[in-house]
């Protein structure tokens, strides 16, 4: 599914997050920037070392935030480091944390001039976020930001499973009806 709102394509595919050709993909990052499961683990093996020497040097990154290094051998330029909160009840401050994440990754996007960023669906995988909750909290938040800020020319979710995918178009297609 592709939309366009002013000049960005947002885009929502199903596959693998590490073979995407852009300026930056985001990673679902822990904290400590040590690498670990799911889409975390899949970056590191595949962008190499360099990734990790460039985590480690900056340390850590707060829930809520991101930061961004070198792609190493990904075919994207970089990587941001997105740190999505662990789902207790929703009544944790984990929508704003989660939101958090996306708009520093995107303000991080526009403060290296770069056009084109992937996502993953930060939190849902072992951080245990109820998809559907954390796709409104996404989408939500890439509309709000491209709707006043157009320096992106493509926003693309790459998820990694058929029901995810499907989640996510339900909610995109809300979101733009409403």
């Amino acid at each position: 599914m592709e939309i366009v709102v002013k000049n960005t394509t947002v885009s929502l595919v199903k596959g693998d997050i590490t073979l995407e050709q852009t300026d930056a993909i985001v990673n679902a990052a822990n904290s400590g920037l040590a690498g670990g499961g799911g889409v975390d683990g899949a970056i590191h093996r595949a962008g190499g070392p360099q990734i990790m020497e460039a985590c480690r040097k900056i340390g850590g990154c707060p829930t809520g935030s991101a930061v961004i290094t070198t792609g190493g051998n990904l075919k994207a330029r970089f990587v941001i480091h997105a740190v999505g909160p662990v789902y207790h009840d929703g009544r944790h401050g984990e929508d704003k944390l989660l939101s958090g994440a996306y708009k520093a990754s995107l303000e991080l996007a526009v403060k290296h001039n770069l056009k084109s960023i992937v996502f993953p669906s930060i939190s849902t995988g072992v951080y245990g976020y109820p998809v559907k909750q954390a796709s409104e909290i996404a989408l939500g938040t890439v509309l709000d930001f491209i709707k006043i800020n157009n320096a992106l020319s493509l926003v693309r979710f790459v998820l990694f499973s058929d029901s995810d995918l499907k989640v996510y178009e339900k909610t995109l297609e809300r979101l733009i009806q409403g």
